[in-house]
């Protein structure tokens, strides 16, 4: 195979932030938006030529001899070609040019979107002979020792393994998932782009595994059973809370809260309970809010105003926080006139347009 296109989409996260990274439970799903890449060889040995539509920039370098960028989305690139080279020899020169209907910065991973699209797409064009699976773990791994991010593993997940219509209830400390028919009748997912950079995420995000990671060592040292969040009750850390620091606290039991609301959330999903569904969003938000602190005043600011349209059940900020989007489940009849409203509030409160876009459940990374 000489040239292929491929189809790398973002993706949504119903409910379960943060619970990745601490091995809990997530609801996510891949959307329809996404990057398109189009590959070929070059012939090259080990010369790689990637071009950015959306950046407009072009990125050159040689896998024998590359050096972390100072620029995120060039370490992203050679953080995947990094991974694979530690998992085979048969990699060679390509070209590739990405295009984007994924707004960047906006909290549907366009960075998962980017280093599954990748990893897939160089898995095709040489004959890799990598699985689905391998590829999620090795875009993590590129996270972590490339990028610098110490990262869960949701995002590359449901960016390469989602089905078209339903939504992924994973275990992330097993990897079992169980796929859920997404059937929203008359109601739909409406994202509201804030607008707002979140810069702080990266260095916060790594803050906020190092918080919990201290209160599980701390908690571990009264029952050393526990391994992550995912094995300590709230009643557990209940009988632990004079012993961790305030912050810590709050942390572990947002965290503890959110696997709770994962759980109930598919219970709703699956009898058709959206209300119910809609209580558990706000709750998260909430949670994030208070005690996980990851939300700014622009998001919270979206989230409150939802509360006074009966057509919106629920709405919670969407990502690592710090800025991006927040998700609303929204009559979908309401769409038009409620976005018209938002947006008028949020330039008049903010002087910030305001983005919206409608996120339908869709399949994972694909070959055009």
């Amino acid at each position: 195979m000489n040239k292929l296109i491929v189809s790398a989409p973002g993706r949504i996260n119903i409910i379960g932030e943060h619970t990745d990274y601490n091995l809990g439970y997530v609801l996510p799903t891949a959307i329809d938006k996404h990057l398109t890449f189009t590959f070929e060889a070059n012939g090259t040995a080990s010369i790689c030529r990637v071009k950015s539509m959306g950046y407009g920039s072009a990125h050159e370098f040689d896998f024998t001899t590359m050096e972390r960028r100072s620029s995120s989305w060039h370490n992203y690139i050679q953080g995947v070609v990094s991974e694979i080279l530690k998992r085979t020899d048969k990699l060679q020169g390509f070209n590739c040019t990405i295009e984007s209907t994924l707004p960047v910065g906006s909290g549907v991973s366009s960075s998962a979107a980017l280093e599954c699209g990748l990893s897939f797409g160089l898995n095709e064009l040489f004959n890799l002979g990598l699985s689905k699976i391998e590829m999620v773990k090795l875009c993590q791994q590129a996270d972590h020792n490339y990028v610098g991010i110490m990262s869960g593993i949701m995002d590359q997940f449901a960016s390469m393994m989602s089905k078209k219509g339903q939504v992924i209830l994973l275990d992330c400390r097993s990897l079992d998932h169980e796929y859920i028919p997404l059937d929203l009748g008359d109601y739909t997912f409406l994202l509201l782009n804030s607008g707002v950079s979140h810069e702080l995420a990266n260095s916060e995000y790594n803050t906020r595994q190092q918080e919990c990671q201290k209160g599980i060592k701390l908690i571990r040292q009264k029952h050393p059973e526990v391994a992550s969040l995912r094995d300590v009750s709230l009643e557990m850390l209940e009988t632990q809370k004079s012993r961790l620091p305030s912050t810590v606290y709050r942390r572990c039991q947002f965290v503890i809260q959110e696997n709770v609301r994962v759980l109930a959330a598919v219970d709703a999903l699956k009898k058709g309970d959206l209300p119910s569904l809609g209580t558990l969003m706000y709750a998260t938000h909430q949670g994030l809010r208070h005690d996980y602190e990851v939300s700014c005043m622009e998001l919270d600011f979206l989230v409150d105003f939802t509360k006074d349209h009966k057509e919106v059940l629920g709405a919670r900020i969407m990502g690592g926080g710090f800025g991006g989007c927040c998700i609303n489940l929204i009559r979908s009849g309401y769409v038009a006139e409620f976005t018209a409203k938002i947006a008028g509030a949020y330039k008049k409160e903010f002087n910030i347009e305001l983005d919206a876009f409608q996120a339908v459940p869709y399949h994972g990374v694909s070959i055009v």
